[in-house]
């Protein structure tokens, strides 16, 4: 597929809590095909762990 399912972006940030429901989220972006772009962002707002991922579509 030459372009992400559903009419989504090449380039996609997904941030939340660093928890179960963050990494199924990554998880599934990985089983449409997207694939990390650099490492992840983490930051501590006070309470939680707070992650930011940016993944891209392979244009190979």
């Amino acid at each position: 597929m030459s372009t992400p399912p559903d009419g989504l972006p090449t380039y996609r940030v997904l941030t939340g809590p660093d928890d179960e429901t963050f990494c199924r989220r990554v998880s599934e972006a990985f089983g449409l095909g997207f694939e990390l772009y650099e490492g992840p962002a983490v930051t501590f707002n006070g309470e939680r762990v707070i992650i930011a991922q940016a993944l891209v579509w392979p244009t190979r």
